[in-house]
């Protein structure tokens, strides 16, 4: 994925305001981050969404899990998760507009050009704002690091985690751990496992 920070300071209301062509870009600390996804990105993005979707499906009142939107965390950042999912109780209605509120788990996929923002800026705002939890992927590596408050009212993550498989094997989310992808790495077949996100039960 290729980066580019465009230099001019805007607000999250001016940035939500563009009306141009369908744009893959965050706003950070008021900076437009301008990026464009890779085939890697994208084939390990599908492989998360068919693991998470998958275990959706396997259950009841699962929640849903979401493609890059719009959520906007305050005045100057507006992110769009490579992957999110909400909890059953708090799926908005389908024909709701963006920003969309806070999920209750956010994934991002490592590329060497927007790793430092993951990494940085918007894992603090994220913790800042109380996203329950977040999952850091490093397709490179075959690591996922886990990001999560032990309980709701937890002002920071307070619990981290990093894990890495050698052998694919997608389990369901309400298993002890789970593969977060088929593979995470294609060549090497690593998978994720991860605790399962705030409020998921067997």
């Amino acid at each position: 994925m290729n980066a580019m920070q465009v230099a001019q300071r805007i607000t999250a209301d001016e940035y939500l305001a563009y009306d141009g062509e369908e744009r893959r870009t965050w706003l950070v600390d008021g900076q437009i981050v301008v990026n464009q996804p890779s085939f890697r990105h994208q084939a390990l993005h599908g492989r998360l969404f068919a693991a998470l979707q998958g275990w959706i499906e396997a259950g009841d009142a699962r929640g849903f899990v979401v493609s890059p939107l719009d959520v906007q965390l305050d005045d100057h950042n507006v992110y769009a998760p490579d992957l999110f999912w909400y909890q059953a109780s708090r799926v908005p209605a389908f024909d709701a507009r963006g920003p969309y509120p806070l999920p209750d788990l956010a994934l991002e996929i490592r590329s060497p050009s927007t790793w430092r923002y993951d990494v940085g800026t918007k894992k603090r705002v994220y913790e800042r704002d109380g996203l329950p939890e977040l999952w850091l992927v490093d397709g490179e590596s075959g690591v996922v690091l886990v990001f999560r408050r032990s309980t709701p009212s937890a002002p920071v993550f307070d619990v981290e985690r990093a894990g890495v498989r050698r052998r694919a094997r997608a389990r369901r989310l309400g298993d002890a751990h789970l593969a977060a992808a088929a593979r995470l790495r294609a060549r090497r077949r690593r998978a994720v496992r991860a605790q399962p996100p705030p409020g998921v039960t067997r």
